[in-house]
């Protein structure tokens, strides 16, 4: 995704996160170290709606923070939808937010673990009251090298969110 599209995501989801109901955002990341955050950020305005996120590389950080749950996340190497959407719906807890954004991958291929293309989980989970709804997809870089890896399944799971929230505000 260019920089202008990346851009034009961002803008559309500040003003859908700032309309009526406005709804505040968190995020959790894995594999894209601060990307999301970053694109979010990079929108003057973006602290009406956005609080707080983390990058947590570890397992043990994925579980201390985020509430992940260390036998499921073992048997994946944290690696999946489950981990994606435990991630984001630890990220709104932990932020108390009603949404949060989360990914969890592989930037490079890795024949240990059987990848054979970069590819990652992402998650957007939506608090309402005790109510939680959970979305979840994977996305595939084949050929890709690792920044733009980290960038694209950055800007995809920010797509998916303002896929989610047009929805939404309908």
């Amino acid at each position: 995704m260019k920089a202008a599209q990346k851009t034009g995501v961002a803008a559309e989801l500040k003003a859908l996160m700032l309309a009526e109901p406005k709804l505040t955002l968190a995020v959790a990341e894995s594999l894209t170290a601060g990307n999301v955050q970053a694109q979010i950020a990079g929108v003057s305005g973006a602290s009406g709606y956005f609080l707080g996120g983390v990058t947590a590389y570890s397992i043990e950080e994925k579980v201390r923070l985020l509430g992940v749950n260390r036998a499921g996340a073992k048997k994946v190497n944290c690696v999946s939808a489950r981990v994606a959407e435990e991630m984001a719906a630890g990220a709104a807890k932990l932020f108390g937010t009603d949404l949060a954004v989360a990914t969890t991958g592989y930037a490079e291929p890795s024949a240990v673990d059987g990848v054979e293309v970069p590819m990652a989980w992402w998650a957007v989970a939506h608090r309402r009251g005790r109510r939680v709804t959970m979305l979840s997809g994977r996305v595939e870089c084949p050929g890709e090298r690792r920044v733009a890896v980290q960038q694209m399944v950055a800007s995809a799971v920010l797509a998916e969110l303002v896929v989610y929230l047009r929805e939404l505000r309908g």
